[in-house]
C-alpha cells in the first residue's frame, strides 16, 4: 500500500536521517518534509549519519513549502499529536486503527509536527485520525525518530509484517504407524541380540517401548536414528558370541 511520512517544519537534521533510517527498516520510502529548518538538510553531515545506510531514502525525499504540495495524493492522513483537539478528528491508537486501513484502498499519509511546537490545530483539523502512542502516565514525550518508528512499525504489522529471518523451520515430518513398527521390530532383534530381552520371558518390554515411543511423536529421521542404534546394538550382540 503507497504510504508517505510527512514531516513538518523539522528544526534538527539529524532527526530526518534517524526518521529515514525508521522508515528503511520497515520498508517504506517516501519522506517529504515540509518547510525544514535547513533547506539542505537531506544532505547535511548530521543527517547522512543517522540515517545510517538508509541515504537511499533521503535522495528519493522531497522538501516542500507547504503541506499542500506534501499530500498531493494522499487520500487518508493520520495526524501524530498525543493531546486531542476539539472538533479535531478521532483520537486513536494505532494498533487499533490500523486494520481497517491497511484493507482500504487509501493512499495513507503520516504527518509528524515540529519538534519544538508540535502540530498546529490547522494541521490537525486535515486529518482523518489522531493517532496517539500508549505511553507511560506522565511522560508521554517521545523524539520525534522514536515516534516514527513505532507508528512505522505498528503499521508494517498491520500489512502483514516481514519473514523473520532465522526464524522457525517447516515442522519436522512424523513418522507413520508402518514405520514405528519396523523400528520396534528391529528393536526387539537387537534386544535380544545383546541379552537384554529374552524371547521366552518377553513380558511388557516391547508394549511399554511402543507406547515410549508412541508419546515422544518420533520424526522419519529419529526412526533413522534409533535404527542406527538397533543395528549397532546387534553387532555388538554378534562380536560378544564369537
Amino acid at each position: 500500500m503507497r504510504t508517505r511520512f510527512i514531516l513538518i517544519n523539522t528544526s534538527h537534521a539529524g532527526n530526518v536521517g534517524a526518521a529515514a533510517r525508521a522508515m528503511k527498516v520497515m520498508g517504506f520510502d517516501d519522506l517529504v518534509l515540509v518547510a525544514p529548518r535547513w533547506p539542505d538538510v537531506l544532505v547535511r553531515e548530521e543527517t547522512v549519519q543517522r540515517a545510517s545506510g538508509a541515504v537511499d531514502v533521503l535522495q528519493r525525499a522531497r522538501v516542500v513549502a507547504t503541506l499542500d504540495e506534501a499530500l498531493e495524493g494522499v487520500s487518508w492522513l493520520c495526524a501524530t499529536a498525543m493531546t486531542p483537539r476539539d472538533f479535531g478528528p478521532p483520537t486513536v491508537t494505532p494498533r487499533e486503527h490500523f486494520p481497517g486501513l491497511a484493507a482500504s484502498q487509501h493512499t495513507v499519509g503520516f504527518l509528524f509536527g515540529s519538534e519544538r511546537f508540535g502540530m498546529s490545530n490547522e494541521d490537525v483539523y486535515r486529518c482523518h485520525a489522531a493517532l496517539t502512542i500508549p505511553t507511560a502516565p506522565g511522560y508521554g514525550s517521545l523524539n520525534l525518530a522514536a515516534a516514527l518508528q513505532v507508528i512505522a512499525y505498528e503499521w508494517r504489522t498491520a500489512l502483514g509484517g516481514f519473514a523473520v529471518p532465522g526464524g522457525p523451520e517447516q515442522p519436522p515430518v512424523l513418522a507413520d504407524g508402518q514405520a514405528v513398527a519396523g523400528m520396534l521390530a528391529h528393536w526387539e532383534q537387537a534386544l535380544v541380540a545383546i541379552g537384554f530381552l529374552d524371547p521366552a520371558a518377553p513380558k511388557k518390554l516391547m508394549p511399554r517401548l511402543n507406547q515410549l515411543f508412541n508419546r515422544a511423536q518420533l520424526t522419519v529421521e529419529e526412526i533413522h536414528i534409533l535404527r542406527g542404534v538397533a543395528k549397532a546394538m546387534s553387532q555388538a550382540g554378534a562380536a560378544a558370541r564369537r
